[in-house]
């Protein structure tokens, strides 16, 4: 599991004085087309497959959002952009694989990301960019920390991402007059643009999307909403996956088979995956006569088990997602020295876990934001239930009398 390097900030000093060189000294005078609208992909594309904490990925989204800039920002700016202390931009460079920012910037570079008309066009960057793109640079900056919670309210297009994306695209838009366009000066009219990239309703009807489908060119939007779009669009593949992987449903039957079979039934889930435990066994509850929630960490978390198998328990479905808490192999071991067989649902196969599991049931979870996204193995554990109903004795006459006590009682709002 890559989770990055967690190194002190000693390098930070020395990438401090790295970081303020005159780069490749290439000039730039000529490249002030405007923002590369493959820029953020190409980014986000460098940032995938490594396991990230919130801080880095926030980060990683913020030189999304400046894509045009990246390459051409110090760490120090860089920082002040995301939020964040200047060593955890090092650190965050060194989670990716780079000995500090420097390395990372030329990887910037190299990717041939071209600068926005923040930078003063005159072969500059890194710190001895021009007092504009400094001054933005603290703007946005201060908007994300001033604004931040504000902003997520839905629909109000604010927020960090939506501040951060507008700072880029606002040097592009001519002065507010009245009746004057606010479309950026770069941006062409809805008739010259690409299909891909006109509202549905302006394009020919052959080339609007089936209902249903994902809009073509979501996945590589870069405006206020792109990140988010991505985020969903990330998750979706990850539920495509775990569909394709259930045209095998040995494993699953097998779990079933095990989970169905425990009395009680107790269900593990540390930190993160704690809610995708809760939910489980709330529904399970309703089918199985004895689960038991396990959400404690430490010694009381090994009383527990054992207790459960002491009470007949002959397995434990245990949830574990990332971060992996240490306490959770502590927890695995003490089930198997207890007698119990171990399901597992997780989002990749951990050795340290797989090694203590008798099924290991996998279902990927979404990276794109700044917390991660748990819809696959959400679906993956009501998936296990549903195979659980077809194996526990009297679960539909349990469902039956629930819904006919839940009247009696007026539960529910709404039958």
């Amino acid at each position: 599991m890559n989770t990055g390097h967690h190194a002190d900030d000693g390098p930070a000093a020395h990438d401090d004085h790295d970081d303020r060189d005159q780069g490749d000294g290439r000039d730039v005078s000529g490249d002030l087309g405007g923002l590369d609208g493959d820029a953020a992909s190409r980014l986000l594309r460098l940032f995938e497959g490594h396991r990230l904490t919130p801080v880095q990925r926030r980060i990683a989204h913020c030189l999304a959002q400046h894509a045009a800039e990246a390459p051409f920002l110090s760490s120090i700016e860089v920082a002040e952009l995301a939020g964040v202390s200047q060593p955890s931009v090092t650190r965050f460079a060194m989670a990716l694989g780079y000995s500090g920012y420097p390395g990372l910037r030329r990887r910037f570079r190299e990717l041939g990301v071209r600068p926005g008309r923040e930078r003063d066009g005159a072969g500059r960057n890194g710190e001895d960019a021009g007092p504009d793109a400094r001054a933005s640079a603290h703007a946005a900056a201060s908007r994300l920390s001033d604004g931040g919670a504000a902003g997520w309210a839905e629909g109000r297009g604010e927020g960090p991402g939506a501040m951060l994306s507008a700072t880029a695209e606002d040097s592009l838009r001519p002065p507010s007059r009245p009746g004057a366009s606010t479309r950026p000066m770069s941006e062409k009219p809805v008739s010259e643009r690409p299909v891909s990239e006109r509202p549905v309703s302006e394009r020919p009807v052959s080339e609007r999307p089936v209902p249903g489908d994902p809009e073509p060119g979501l996945d590589r939007a870069t405006g206020a909403g792109g990140g988010y779009r991505r985020a969903v669009l990330a998750e979706i593949e990850n539920l495509r996956a775990l569909a394709r992987s259930l045209d095998d449903p040995g494993p699953v039957a097998e779990a079933a088979r095990l989970l169905a079979a425990s009395r009680p039934l107790p269900v593990l889930g540390l930190r993160a995956a704690a809610a995708q435990a809760a939910g489980f066994a709330y529904f399970a509850a309703k089918v199985h006569p004895d689960v038991r929630p396990l959400h404690e960490a430490g010694s009381l978390l090994a009383d527990r088990v054992e207790q459960a198998a002491a009470a007949g328990a002959t397995a434990l479905l245990c949830f574990a997602l990332p971060r992996y808490p240490a306490e959770l192999v502590d927890a695995l071991r003490a089930a198997r020295t207890a007698g119990l067989a171990v399901v597992t649902v997780a989002d990749r196969r951990v050795p340290s876990l797989a090694g203590l599991s008798h099924v290991l049931l996998t279902a990927g979870v979404g990276t794109h934001l700044v917390f991660d996204t748990a819809c696959a193995p959400m679906m993956l554990g009501r998936v296990l239930l549903e195979a659980m109903c077809d194996e526990l004795p009297g679960a539909q006459a349990r469902l039956e009398a629930f819904e006919a006590s839940a009247a009696a009682r007026g539960v529910f709002l709404i039958d």
